[in-house]
């Protein structure tokens, strides 16, 4: 099972939080597979060293970009899910069925991924 990391997850990571550190060490021990948009680490990503735990734990993690037509089919899933956050959008584009996301804002990404179609457990953190 895939995990699927929203702002929320990256910004506890950044926190040094104990329990999304643990969930991804379980991750990588299980070879389980970490992605997360390009977006949303514009999101939370300022740069410096004050982020060096955020980096290192970016370096491991996929971040899919956001194209002409990604675009598109974000714009019109925000318009299918009557949502607002390109954001959530992207990232609901880049989960796939029996992805677990882990997010702070579970209604929206709901929303979104009925819009699409695509059943994934998703978990508030």
């Amino acid at each position: 099972m895939p995990l699927v990391l929203d702002a929320g997850a990256l910004i506890a990571v950044d926190r040094q939080d104990r329990l999304i550190g643990a969930i991804l060490r379980l991750a990588h021990q299980e070879q389980l597979s970490v992605r997360t948009s390009a977006v949303v680490v514009a999101q939370v990503w300022r740069g410096g060293g004050r982020q060096a735990n955020l980096a290192r734990v970016l370096a491991g993690i996929d971040a899919v970009g956001l194209d002409d037509s990604a675009g598109r089919s974000v714009g019109a899933l925000l318009q299918q899910s009557r949502t607002d956050d390109v954001v959530h959008g992207h990232l609901a584009l880049v989960v796939q069925p029996g992805d677990v996301v882990l997010t702070s804002d579970a209604d929206d990404i709901n929303a979104i991924l009925g819009a699409r179609d695509v059943e994934a457990a998703v978990r508030s953190i």
